[in-house]
């Protein structure tokens, strides 16, 4: 059994489509020992006809005519003529090693890379946090202290912290989000923005 995997394909010029919905992607699929069989075409919407202008020795010519694919920009083409008629079109794409290249490529420049970027930029800020904590700390100071000496006194706040040099925007810098459930025990989640420190890049 020969199949081949059309996805476009041209008579003369004129478009070979699924008789039922017009699709120009299809398989023609031949079986038999006698290159005169008529082949049957089959769309990815499961309709079924038989080709009767197309036969085995043809896709036996289409096979042996097709270009291949050297890089993953090349179609996969083919033309041959048979009785008189053209018939021209593209094949779906066999997988290349340049395929492979190009995905690996992406998944470098899309996930990978920006990935390391971040967890750079993650340590740099963990080493820097606590000077621009300290210092952020010393000054809340002096202003409580100039505030107070102005105020005659007043109760500090037991669970102030300072804010976030850079506010993570989804969770407004705190760094988790409430949620209200009566499936979960757990009332609080951390933010997967800023990965629960309350602040972004």
């Amino acid at each position: 059994m020969l199949t081949l995997k059309i996805q476009q394909l041209t008579i003369d010029g004129h478009p070979v489509r699924c008789p039922e919905c017009a699709s120009e992607a299809f398989t023609l699929d031949g079986a038999g020992f006698l290159d005169a069989m008529p082949v049957r075409g089959n769309c990815w919407l499961s309709h079924s006809w038989e080709e009767p202008l197309i036969t085995l020795g043809v896709l036996k010519e289409i096979q042996a005519a097709r270009t291949g694919r050297q890089s993953a920009q090349d179609d996969d083409t083919f033309q041959v003529v048979v009785g008189g008629a053209v018939l021209a079109g593209i094949l779906h794409p066999e997988l290349t090693p340049d395929d492979l290249r190009q995905v690996g490529r992406v998944y470098w420049q899309r996930l990978v890379k920006p990935a390391i970027r971040r967890q750079r930029r993650r340590a740099s800020r963990a080493v820097t946090r606590p000077v621009t904590n300290a210092v952020a700390a010393a000054k809340a100071a002096a202003l409580e202290a100039a505030w107070t000496a102005q105020a005659g006194g007043h109760t500090p706040d037991p669970d102030y912290r300072p804010e976030p040099v850079n506010p993570c925007p989804a969770c407004q810098g705190k760094g988790h989000h409430k949620i209200e459930s009566r499936v979960h025990v757990a009332t609080r989640v951390d933010c997967t923005v800023c990965v629960g420190t309350g602040e972004i890049d």
